[in-house]
């Protein structure tokens, strides 16, 4: 086992640390580690055996030598963890006992990125709504059509450029601002959303969490696009990030499915929303090759306090 795959299963143990996935989201995660099957041969069969025990955390770390490839991983199960928001008591438990596994307690990198990490995913977070994500009074005819769509477009351009950058935060991002995205799109029709309406709504359409950080990460450390890699940083946005700004489809269509569940009144059944959203991303997708230039200038220009600026909201 290498270090890239050591790495994968170390993320694929996070993605089940707080022993709460649900069926849908196991799904998803399967799906994905079949569908890198040829790019990482020994994930699908490491998916069986995280998942039914078979395979412990004590046999992977001793496959992750090099001190910068054991911080490596431990940053990118910190991120696993918080891709659905701060971490739980059995997340903590299991950063707990990996950061021991790969000896990193009191490794000052480790903390800082620790921090980083939890401060994106708490910001992301929606206030409860008192109205308990019931509709309140609007007028929807004055609802501006041509300024949400251009809102999502800027959304899902920010985040492909996400999904291109080499630093293994920065897609910790992309679920904050997708959540903010759907909350303005209710507030716009008259719907105040709280956090948890937000995540159902994400997870009925198709779009899991844990799940689409998982898929992030693996297509960025196998087209050799991460930021640090056995201690080596990359600077800059690499040539295998031209095909990999999947993010946008995704945001674009999440968007898009939004403003008509809104616009309705919160009518659409489940199966017509997964059907709705799975019939946006095909045109979606054909949007992502379109707006490349737009996704890369974009990603060229980012820096860690601009991108913790959009998510507090301030800016986009």
């Amino acid at each position: 086992m290498n270090s890239e795959h050591a790495t994968l299963a170390i993320c694929l143990f996070a993605a089940f640390a707080d022993g709460a996935n649900e069926d849908q989201e196991r799904e998803r995660i399967r799906r994905f580690a079949d569908t890198l099957g040829a790019d990482a041969p020994d994930l699908p069969g490491l998916y069986q055996d995280i998942l039914f025990k078979r395979l412990k955390l004590e046999e992977v770390t001793q496959h992750l030598t090099d001190l910068g490839a054991r911080q490596f991983a431990y940053e990118m199960a910190v991120c696993v963890c918080d891709a659905d928001g701060s971490h739980n008591p059995a997340e903590k438990q299991f950063l707990g006992q990996l950061k021991q596994l790969l000896n990193l307690q009191g490794n000052s990198q480790t903390q800082d990125l620790e921090s980083q990490v939890d401060e994106l995913a708490d910001l992301g977070q929606v206030a409860p709504s008192a109205a308990n994500s019931k509709p309140v009074v609007a007028a929807q005819a004055s609802v501006p059509e041509a300024e949400l769509d251009k809102s999502i477009l800027n959304y899902a351009i920010l985040n492909g450029a996400l999904e291109l950058l080499p630093q293994s935060w920065a897609s910790v991002a992309i679920i904050p601002l997708q959540i903010k995205m759907v909350y303005r799109i209710g507030k716009a029709y008259g719907h105040e959303l709280d956090q948890g309406h937000i995540k159902e709504f994400l997870a009925t359409v198709g779009v899991g969490l844990t799940s689409q950080y998982l898929e992030q990460f693996g297509r960025k450390l196998l087209g050799g696009l991460l930021g640090k890699v056995a201690g080596k940083t990359v600077g800059k946005i690499g040539r295998a990030a031209t095909g990999m700004a999947f993010s946008f489809a995704t945001t674009y269509a999440l968007g898009q499915i939004a403003k008509r569940y809104y616009a309705g009144g919160r009518q659409m059944s489940t199966a017509l929303l997964q059907e709705s959203f799975q019939n946006l991303l095909g045109p979606a997708k054909e949007m992502q090759e379109r707006y490349l230039p737009q996704i890369q200038q974009k990603a060229s220009s980012l820096d860690a306090g601009q991108i913790m600026a959009m998510v507090k909201g301030q800016s986009l």
